[in-house]
């Protein structure tokens, strides 16, 4: 064995065992060849070896991020984050200084927009975005990437001021018989989002559908835009990502950058399946993993949409929502066409994720899962639930013994993540508290877990995540802490990601062997004391190759 790299003097976590720590690592080529005492690996360096002397260092697995949205969240590096922002006049200052800022766009974008931006009982509408600026086209985001509002240039030129006729999207509309500004799911403001001249290519994958033509400067464009994500993921420690929404058009922009030698970080792209298709087009799904299936690039995955979101009032749940008698939310597949769907995904040996937010969701989805296990009964197929916000407590129980992975995100619980309280806990209702973002209880009752970020819903940073959920506390004092322990929250960002997308036998742990996918941080010492929020990424590698190096 001649190493290519070895680090020594390292606090590693290894995440093969509970409680595993070892000081020393090597790495030759894309592998890791040896794990263990800093005084026994050292003796393997040679003159081309590189040695990295951790001096106490936290040493990871790579950062498996479980669920995001790579194209879009790339393509909101260049938009106005401004999911810290509050109140009318800091929004409108930023607004304006992003105008100045951005003369040639022909739409101004700001995500992450909390619902109570301007206050809890204040509403955003066209009006309150016009009195920041009227004269150019604004789309405000909200974090949930779901919903928007627009100013009323916006929604002139995007031709939807009186309305549109959508499916399972709406546009707003007030008595005066013109649109309030506020749009129901992304459908709704997709045509203001095509105003756009350089771009607008990146969302296509959340409905599955690809451009009708792209010149190549257009190409060119979008996987820079990639490249810049791409490396952005690697600056914070991901080697291997999760997509969440997919066409063919993402997978060849990235199946050219891999040929380039620009794909730096693993990526998996789904088959995205949406509401109103007919079974057989699990075809195209079936195209797509025959013709995008390297080790960095893989397409085996069929994603699904249940219901929509608590804030919009479109999650699916089992009870009314508080105040509104008669809406329990949005079904987006029929209890017979879901079933035949995911049945027949399973017989082809797909896996499938479905987002569903709402009880009502999960128990939908958990009787799809039900069917397709009757029906071809299918051994460690690892589908899983996306989010898993509020849950019957009956279908925990279902979800272990389906074996049902739950993906869900730390930044998305309200007020002890990226986004307030408000309005998600009183759209949620007291009594169902309880609940709500049960990522223990479904670990207790041995449902594997994964965690992730859902970028740019909600910000990347694993780390800030890891912060986030380890520093959660109850909405009410009898709540149960819902908290994992530190290393279970390492291990759901690491390897209980490989083994939601059963690679865990070729990464998300550190053993020889496995894919040399390393992360060091900057942090030190016990991992119980660590200031995740602040601590940073001094190093990935991802199959041996160095994607990040932090200078000091």
């Amino acid at each position: 064995m001649n190493p290519d790299l070895i680090i020594l003097n390292a606090n590693i976590l290894p995440m093969a065992q509970p409680g595993d720590r070892a000081e020393a690592l090597a790495i030759s080529g894309n592998r890791i060849t040896a794990v263990g005492a800093s005084a026994d690996l050292a003796g393997l360096a040679r003159p081309h070896t590189r040695v990295i002397d951790a001096d106490g260092r936290i040493v990871l697995p790579g950062i498996v991020e479980s669920h995001l949205h790579l194209f879009p969240g790339s393509q909101s590096l260049r938009f106005l984050q401004a999911g810290e922002i509050a109140g009318f006049d800091a929004l409108k200052s930023a607004l304006q200084d992003y105008s100045a800022r951005t003369p040639d766009d022909e739409v101004l974008v700001a995500q992450g927009v909390n619902f109570t931006v301007l206050g809890e009982n204040r509403p955003i509408t066209r009006h309150e975005i016009d009195a920041m600026l009227p004269d150019r086209p604004v789309l405000l985001q909200a974090p949930d990437y779901h919903n928007a509002w627009a100013n009323t240039a916006a929604l002139v030129a995007g031709g939807i001021l009186h309305g549109a006729d959508l499916d399972n999207a709406e546009v707003e509309m007030g008595e005066d018989g013109t649109a309030t500004g506020f749009l129901k799911e992304f459908a709704a403001y997709l045509p203001i989002m095509a105003l756009r001249s350089r771009g607008g290519r990146e969302n296509l994958g959340i409905d599955g559908v690809n451009p009708d033509s792209v010149t190549q400067d257009e190409r060119d464009y979008d996987k820079q835009v990639l490249r810049d994500g791409l490396a952005h993921c690697a600056s914070l420690g991901i080697t291997t990502m999760m997509n969440m929404d997919g066409n063919r058009y993402q997978l060849e922009l990235l199946s050219e950058l891999e040929a380039e030698s620009d794909l730096i970080c693993r990526i998996e792209v789904p088959y995205h399946f949406t509401a109103g298709e007919p079974v057989d087009n699990l075809d195209i799904a079936d195209a797509l993993r025959r013709d995008f299936s390297s080790d960095r690039l893989w397409s085996r995955r069929i994603k699904l949409f249940m219901d929509g979101v608590l804030d919009a009032g479109t999650a699916l749940r089992l009870d009314d929502y508080p105040g509104q008698p008669g809406n329990r939310g949005t079904r987006l597949h029929d209890p017979d066409t879901f079933e035949a769907v995911v049945t027949e995904a399973d017989r082809r040996g797909f896996q499938i994720a479905v987002h569903a937010i709402g009880d009502g969701a999960v128990n939908a989805v958990l009787n799809g899962y039900q069917a397709a296990l009757a029906s071809n009964q299918t051994e460690d197929a690892r589908h899983r639930i996306e989010h898993i916000e509020v849950i019957a407590r009956d279908d925990v129980e279902r979800m272990r013994d389906l074996g049902v992975t739950a993906s869900v995100q730390p930044p998305h619980c309200p007020g002890e993540g990226a986004f307030p309280r408000e309005p998600t806990t009183t759209l949620i209702g007291e009594g169902n508290w309880p609940r709500a973002y049960l990522w223990r209880s479904l670990t207790q009752a041995g449902i594997p877990i994964c965690f992730s970020s859902d970028w740019p819903v909600a910000p990347l940073s694993p780390l800030q995540g890891i912060a986030w959920a380890v520093n959660r506390t109850p909405w009410r004092q009898d709540l149960k802490d819902e908290r994992l322990s530190v290393e279970d929250t390492l291990r759901a960002y690491t390897a209980g990601g490989a083994y939601a997308a059963k690679c865990e036998d070729q990464f998300g742990t550190l053993a020889p062997g496995m894919a040399a996918d390393v992360v060091m941080l900057s942090a030190t010492g016990d991992i119980e004391a660590v200031d995740w929020a602040a601590t940073q990424v001094d190093l990935t590698l991802m199959d041996g190759q160095i994607t990040h190096e932090r200078t000091t």
